[in-house]
């Protein structure tokens, strides 16, 4: 994982009249997972939308697989291979799951493999595959959002709190799912409240606090030290 496939520098972000970010450098590897970890309200959501788009940096470049894409649209970026779940889910409501999946796939049908491989780590969407996803439970819901992004092979994938608000089983679904992503040599940058999830699929660590990152590292450094954890983030994953 030497190789970073995405580069912040000096990323600068404002939301209104609200500095957001105020000069993020993050490296997220190629391959394996990145954790990007910290308080609410410190910047994690920000980075991942400003990374693909939704909003524009104001200073600072944003490198992605060796190209400056700082000034790139949002659809061109989808285009270069990021895939995005934001925290909101993001799906049509009013479509099928299937209909859904297909707008996903921009860049032609759906490939039958990578569908059977969906459908097997995300069994209900193959159940309710005509089925309006407005209808769907919100467990299932977030696991057609996700799919969505799998829906063609991404160079880079950034998820916003999947788990978030989910029973446990379908937490262990989503984390299984995410699992295989990363053992086929995915490129995952994470945003996760859900500190046994982070230990059981991170790579790398981001800690941000205050719109910067304040710490990097191996997840493993940080899962196995309490005290770097209080003075991260204020507070031990080992309670959570």
């Amino acid at each position: 994982m030497s190789d970073p496939i995405l580069t912040l520098s000096g990323v600068q972000t404002d939301i209104a009249q609200y500095h957001i970010l105020q000069g993020v450098d993050l490296t997220v590897p190629r391959g394996g997972v990145t954790m990007l970890l910290g308080r609410n309200g410190v910047g994690k959501t920000t980075t991942l939308r400003t990374i693909i788009g939704h909003w524009q940096a104001r200073a600072g470049t944003i490198t992605f697989d060796g190209q400056d894409i700082t000034a790139m649209p949002t659809p061109a970026r989808a285009r270069a291979g990021i895939g995005f779940v934001p925290e909101d889910m993001g799906i049509f409501s009013d479509l099928t799951v299937e209909e859904n999946m297909i707008l996903a796939a921009a860049s032609g049908p759906l490939d039958s493999a990578r569908l059977d491989w969906i459908f097997s780590v995300f069994p209900p969407l193959k159940t309710f595959w005509r089925a309006a996803a407005g209808n769907l439970s919100g467990g299932q819901k977030q696991m057609l959002s996700i799919a969505r992004a799998m829906a063609e092979d991404r160079a880079l994938y950034l998820i916003d709190e999947p788990t978030k608000g989910l029973a446990p089983a379908i937490i262990s679904t989503m984390a299984g799912a995410l699992r295989d992503l990363k053992n086929q040599g995915a490129s995952i940058l994470l945003v996760e409240q859900n500190f046994s999830v982070a230990k059981a699929l991170g790579d790398t660590v981001a800690v941000m606090e205050d719109g910067r990152i304040n710490w990097t590292g191996q997840m493993a450094e940080l899962a196995n030290d309490a005290a770097l954890q209080e003075r991260l983030m204020g507070l031990s994953m080992e309670a959570h």
